[in-house]
């Protein structure tokens, strides 16, 4: 009949036994096949020829030939990593595919290419700054090594920039490029819902066209939360504007304390500047704790001044310029003080809001969480309404982190349209934060450890050490730091891992498989390390936190 049907395959699933029993329970029949349509049963073989037959089975499965016909099989809004993993994997599986991708402009007129946050306003410029500032800090570290220079060492703004967008901006062909070859149509528009399966696409240029679809992904991202203070678009400037701006911004302040926060400002002082961190309430807030305050007492003693528990109210334009000088307000929230400073550019970083509100979600019945835009799904990221999928960060309870969007997008379009019934796995995903002392990590935070299992159920092992490559140029004795948290009714298997120091990321990716993979400590201390390595610190431990001694290392 042509029909589209899904195929369980009971003795290649492991637990087709209990399947089988369950539905001999449900409808009295053990043998295959046993046929099922829009949840109600229809039988076996015989059944279902009989069904087709008497013309019941039409009936149920609704006049295929009057079905109505689609423009396309799929259309996602949102031309990020998530939607453009999900967009050429449904099309890879030969299904029609039309991708909708509108950057809004942020209050001062910035705006990019395809490819979402994560490449034009994220992890891409982020990572490349955050080098251009550990390339500085290297180039002080060498006059140790035996390396002599005359000529006097500044940072060039401009060039730095020119050359993050110039890559950047390869990226965006790139994407272009792979959707033409995967056959997949792209649109430069706004995307909306006007009626059910159908969007109403908007261009730059305010032209119109509509467009339906048999299944929708919605994979919109989120953008920066402004204060909501006097001055604040019209004067601050936010990570969607930082990274192509024109000029050196000069002395900073930057309000926030999330990993945006702390990234800019590490390596804005990296660069060289005058970093001020106004922070509202706590550090990396959702991120162990015991960490986040490590992250900043190393940013401390290298020249980023934090304000702590201290919220703006105003910002006011002294004077115009490239960068110019602006006047801010704020409110400690701890007693009656008022504080005022001067500074060239305020960047706020205080959390992100969902792109949620204004796609007509309303008009098509999709619930969203009112407070915060977010969208709850079910375990195969399926809305409320069921034609209408969602992925990346503005799914309700899931990880921000772009490998997640890529991974959910790709497993998403496989069960829609390759056959697959495997899902995305949000459970132990590692991740790093780019401040200047890196800090990786995979599972739980202490205090969330803590809250699952009880204090006296855990076993915490850390250490202290000192990358070989520091001990030349003495830099930063005993402040990078290692632990892992692990669970002591389960073999003591990892549950938290946690690491402060060079290269986190590459630390923290290796051993994230083996914490899939049910990591022990016993493993741990069969593994043999690789000397010198930092990463060797974590097959060493020995130290409990429990025990209360001394971690701190006087070698490599």
């Amino acid at each position: 009949m042509g029909v589209e049907y899904y195929a369980l395959e009971l003795d290649v699933t492991a637990d087709g036994p209990s399947i089988q029993q369950v539905l001999a329970e449900l409808t009295n029949q053990r043998t295959v096949p046993n046929v099922f349509v829009n949840g109600k049963h229809v039988g076996g073989c015989d059944a279902t020829y009989k069904a087709y037959q008497n013309g019941t089975l039409q009936k149920l499965l609704g006049d295929v030939k009057d079905a109505e016909t689609y423009d396309y099989d799929l259309i996602i809004i949102g031309g990020g990593s998530g939607g453009l993993a999900c967009s050429k994997e449904a099309a890879t599986l030969g299904k029609k595919v039309m991708v909708l991708d509108y950057v809004v402009p942020t209050p001062l007129g910035t705006s990019w290419g395809l490819g979402g946050t994560c490449v034009n306003v994220g992890c891409i410029p982020k990572k490349l700054m955050h080098q251009a500032a550990l390339l500085g800090q290297a180039l002080k570290d060498s006059r140790k090594y035996g390396w002599q220079y005359e000529e006097q060492v500044k940072h060039n703004w401009e060039i730095m920039v020119e050359a993050i967008q110039n890559y950047i901006g390869s990226l965006n062909w790139g994407y272009r490029l792979s959707l033409r070859e995967k056959s997949v149509t792209y649109l430069n528009s706004y995307g909306e819902f006007v009626e059910p399966h159908k969007i109403k696409a908007t261009n730059r240029k305010g032209q119109v066209t509509y467009h339906t679809a048999e299944t929708f992904v919605l994979a919109t991202g989120e953008r920066p939360r402004y204060l909501g203070i006097p001055g604040d678009k019209e004067y601050c400037i936010t990570s969607d504007d930082l990274f192509s701006l024109p000029y050196c911004p000069g002395k900073t302040l930057i309000v926030g304390a999330s990993y945006v926060a702390l990234e800019c400002a590490g390596f804005l002082a990296g660069l060289g500047l005058d970093v001020t961190v106004m922070v509202r309430s706590i550090l990396l807030r959702g991120f162990d704790q015991e960490m986040a305050e490590k992250i900043g007492a190393h940013m401390e003693t290298h020249g980023v001044t934090f304000i702590r528990k201290c919220i703006p109210t105003q910002v006011e334009k002294l004077e115009d310029g490239t960068p110019g000088r602006l006047k801010v307000t704020a409110q400690f929230t701890e007693g009656p003080e008022t504080f005022v400073g001067e500074y060239n550019t305020v960047l706020i970083a205080i959390g992100r809001d969902a792109c949620t509100r204004n796609i007509g979600l309303e008009t098509i019945g999709v619930k969203i969480n009112e407070k915060n835009g977010k969208i709850p799904v079910n375990e195969e990221e399926q809305t409320n309404v069921p034609y209408v999928y969602a992925i990346g960060d503005i799914l309700e309870g899931k990880l921000e982190l772009t490998p997640v969007a890529i991974q959910a997008g790709k497993l998403l379009a496989r069960r829609l349209y390759g056959g697959s019934s495997t899902k995305c796995d949000y459970i132990n995903v590692p991740t790093t934060v780019f401040t200047p002392l890196e800090y990786g990590s995979c599972g739980l935070a202490e205090e969330n450890a803590i809250e699952k299992y009880g204090k006296q159920n855990l076993e915490v092992y850390h250490s202290l050490f000192w990358p070989l490559e520091w001990t030349v140029p003495g830099r930063d004795n005993n402040t990078c730091y290692a632990k892992i948290i692990c669970a002591k009714h389960d073999n003591n298997r990892v549950v938290g891992f946690h690491v402060l120091g060079p290269n986190a990321g590459e630390v923290t990716q290796g051993f994230a498989a083996a914490i899939k993979c049910g990591l022990t400590k016993e493993l741990l201390d069969e593994t043999i390390g690789i000397h010198p390595t930092c990463a060797e610190v974590f097959t060493t431990m020995d130290i409990t936190k429990s025990s209360g001694q001394d971690i701190t290392q006087r070698g490599c």
